[in-house]
């Protein structure tokens, strides 16, 4: 590590009095995983020098090879401004390393970074923005999670029928004191279902505040007597949670997908990238759409976009072209959802795009017409497909894609799979209250 930055982390902990410090990370499912340390300790995390039980961990190493060390990113260090200021807890997001002091093949941040690397090589920058959607139940008198949402309220609602606000506001609060800049807040279209958004940011900085988004919400939410969660699909007959993913190149320092004299003044960049995502979509939703429930989101009728096409005008394809030129020149790919590890979820979409790019892949002509309303017949002369409709389809679709599997690295795409496995095999041997209420009594 820098020995300057090094220095302003020891010296910030010391000014806002830190008490103890978590070293964050994720397994490859996206879960939060954390070692909590003490702040006499900081300088020795800083160093690499913390060891950590692999092992443990889903999808990580087996039990005879379960050394690792965690290597803090020092860019990363924030307070938890909900915890009080004496003893101040705070965090580091690491990378983790193997026993030789190498990056650990099994670390979704070090897919994301390869990835990355592929990007830069080519000249490219990548920029994200996501649109992090989730719900706010109540919770039972020993503080389980219910279905029993606190609102009534629709899309853009206010107070009263909003009575969430006071919730997401006090997230949207604690968030900027974390560092984000956050830029929209307002309730969704399903009652319960809210929307924070921050600003884009490099790809690796934002899959590491997606990451930080999510366990702040669940936190403040549940200072507030809620749950918040980023299941895709809690509640039947109504709208699921998405993460809209807003993804965009720059090269010397200009927005790569503009071109202000081509037709909708989008660049051959930009083409060829729509059209690495529409190849890859499929075997991407394996990825971006990772659960048993995520599928349950993608169905006609909810908002969730589940055709392969793309449009510069309307909603109903799975990508769109928001109409801001210029340096906010953008695709949007709308069927990722909160479930998904960001790291993995945004290294196989840019690996998709740079594989258009360097194919010189066209994509097909863009749909202008509301594809809800097509027929059958409508859809297969324009030659529109559809996204997986269940996660085991999605499996094999991204075993048939070795340009995904790239991506993802022998390590992880195995473990992966195998986690799947289990997933699937386990939903498939559940009674679920739907088939006890079907056939208790009829049969």
């Amino acid at each position: 590590m820098d020995k300057v930055k090094k220095q302003e982390v020891l010296e910030k902990a010391k000014e806002l009095n830190v008490r103890f410090v978590r070293l964050q990370f994720t397994d490859i499912t996206g879960v939060l995983k954390n070692v909590a340390i003490t702040v006499e300790q900081l300088e020795k995390a800083l160093d690499g020098e913390l060891m950590f039980d692999g092992s443990s961990i889903d999808g990580f190493v087996r039990i005879e090879e379960s050394d690792m060390y965690l290597k803090p990113d020092p860019d990363s260090f924030t307070i938890f401004p909900w915890r009080p200021e004496q003893g101040a807890v705070a965090r580091l997001i690491c990378d983790v390393y193997d026993s030789e002091d190498k990056p650990f093949i099994g670390d979704p941040r070090q897919i994301l970074k390869n990835v990355i690397k592929e990007a830069e090589e080519m000249g490219f920058t990548m920029y994200v923005g996501p649109e992090c959607e989730f719900f706010l139940f109540h919770t039972d008198a020993n503080g389980r999670p219910t279905l029993e949402t606190h609102d009534k309220a629709g899309y853009f609602d206010l107070t009263p029928v909003d009575r969430g606000e006071n919730a997401r506001r006090d997230m949207s609060i604690y968030l900027e004191q974390m560092g984000f800049e956050i830029e929209a807040s307002h309730h969704e279209v399903a009652p319960g279902q809210h929307e924070i958004d921050f600003k884009y940011a490099d790809a690796l900085r934002t899959a590491d505040n997606i990451v930080t988004f999510k366990f702040a919400v669940r936190t403040i939410a549940q200072h507030h007597g809620l749950h918040a969660t980023f299941m895709p699909k809690p509640i039947k007959g109504i709208n699921g949670s998405g993460m809209h993913t807003n993804q965009s190149l720059f090269k010397d320092g200009t927005n790569a997908f503009y071109d202000p004299d081509a037709k909708l003044q989008l660049s051959e960049i930009a083409y060829q990238y729509i059209a690495g995502l529409i190849k890859h979509a499929k075997a991407i939703s394996a990825i971006t759409n990772p659960t048993i429930n995520s599928y349950k989101r993608l169905v006609p009728g909810y908002e969730a976009p589940v055709y392969i096409a793309w449009s510069p005008k309307n909603r109903s394809p799975l990508i769109r072209v928001p109409a801001k030129r210029g340096l906010s020149t953008r695709v949007e790919m709308r069927n990722p959802d909160p479930s998904c590890n960001p790291y993995l979820a945004i290294a196989v979409m840019l690996k998709a795009g740079l594989d258009g790019i360097k194919n010189k892949l066209t994509p097909p002509p863009s749909t202008d017409q509301n594809i809800y309303e097509m027929s059958e017949t409508e859809m297969q002369a324009k030659g529109i497909e559809s996204l997986p409709g269940s996660l085991e389809e999605a499996i094999e679709e991204l075993k048939k894609d070795t340009v995904i599997q790239e991506a993802l690295g022998e390590h992880v795409y195995n473990r992966f799979l195998e986690a799947k496995k289990v997933e699937i095999e386990e939903y498939k041997t559940e009674v679920t209250p739907w088939e006890i209420d079907k056939y208790l009594t009829q049969f």
